[in-house]
């Protein structure tokens, strides 16, 4: 071989033999290692790129993707479980990245598919619900056991009416993971029955796919999927990193966070009765009580009623009526020093 100006040449001398032509036919067909080695056998750093697909989404993006859904996982378990008064477990399964025809290809005919907004970023991302999944929550909405059906089916007007109050049940459960990282606005922009219609993305776009498993009562179980395409993350996701969020999460609350969470408990349903006083009767005087019998309490006429809230006494009354109905006027509060004022302990 002889060096000519910078560009080598092959002379007749140095003809492959037939030993090296087969050892390079059988390096094309079995491929290349992710890193290549040179002719001194040591590794270089080089590794295989797809250009037809290439990864948007690093590995500690995927992480702060698993992380953020983490938590709306869990907050959609307790929403659900609360809404259908039934126990509902909800769990990352994976997160993965792959262009959007690949994941329009692999999603199932018909489905619950929601349009979103997360305002301010850009553009749309889709959330899937698998027939299990919406089938047995109108099952349970309309008094059944919440079992899912066998065959999948689009749903009726009535049907589509009801599960989307559980969509945006679940989409305020996502705005509120997002919140911890990213102030964002969520809301529902239109309902579909599959992907097929739906372009939120070029069919070559990155997505990052998360899959949850949706398991109801403990029997049965599907799966939703939520769909974020790389435009839509692509202006924050140097704040999609595992130390970023930790960082964030650390940071005190603020008052509107405070005021948030003192609106939401707000709406809370909470037990309150009202003691009138107490008497000590026997088993036999109990088993021998008649109507128009008369009991005698531990109480004064005048003495401040107590008012339990879940259980622990927390306000002094006085009764009342207000338009011929019996009413209390709330005249104290009772705290923890003057528990002993009242004849009331606290457990």
């Amino acid at each position: 071989m002889k060096h000519q100006g910078g560009q080598h040449t092959l002379s007749d001398s140095d003809t492959l033999s037939q030993a090296e032509i087969d050892s390079l036919l059988a390096t094309l067909s079995s491929g290349l290692d992710e890193e290549s080695i040179d002719d001194s056998g040591e590794r270089k750093g080089y590794k295989l790129y797809n250009f037809r697909r290439p990864d948007k989404f690093s590995k500690d993006h995927l992480r702060a993707l698993q992380t953020i859904h983490d938590g709306f996982s869990r907050q959609l378990g307790l929403v659900l479980t609360s809404y259908l008064r039934m126990q509902v477990d909800v769990d990352v399964v994976s997160v993965d990245q792959l262009t959007y025809d690949e994941f329009v290809r692999s999603m199932p005919n018909p489905i619950t598919v929601s349009i979103i907004e997360l305002l301010p970023l850009p553009g749309q991302i889709l959330m899937g619900m698998g027939h299990e999944v919406t089938s047995g929550i109108i099952d349970r909405m309309l008094g059944g056991l919440g079992v899912s059906e066998t065959r999948p089916r689009e749903l009726t007007d009535i049907e589509e009416s009801l599960i989307r109050r559980v969509i945006d049940k679940t989409i305020k459960a996502l705005e509120e993971a997002w919140n911890n990282v990213i102030p964002i606005e969520a809301s529902l922009v239109g309902m579909e029955d599959n992907y097929i219609l739906i372009q939120v993305a070029t069919p070559g776009e990155i997505v990052a796919l998360i899959t949850f498993e949706v398991q109801m009562g403990g029997r049965d179980s599907g799966l939703m999927s939520l769909c974020l395409p790389y435009p839509v993350l692509e202006s924050v996701i140097s704040q999609l990193s595992a130390q970023h969020i930790f960082h964030s999460r650390g940071h005190e609350t603020s008052e509107e966070d405070r005021n948030k969470l003192i609106q939401k408990l707000g709406a809370a349903s909470m037990h309150v009765n009202v003691s009138l006083g107490n008497v000590d009767l026997s088993v036999r005087e109990l088993l021998e009580l008649r109507s128009g019998d008369v009991l005698r309490l531990d109480s004064m006429v005048n003495d401040p009623l107590v008012v339990s809230v879940e259980g622990i006494p927390k306000f002094k009354g006085r009764p009342g009526t207000i338009k011929n109905k019996i009413a209390l006027n709330i005249v104290d509060t009772i705290t923890v020093e003057n528990l002993d004022s009242v004849g009331v302990d606290l457990i």
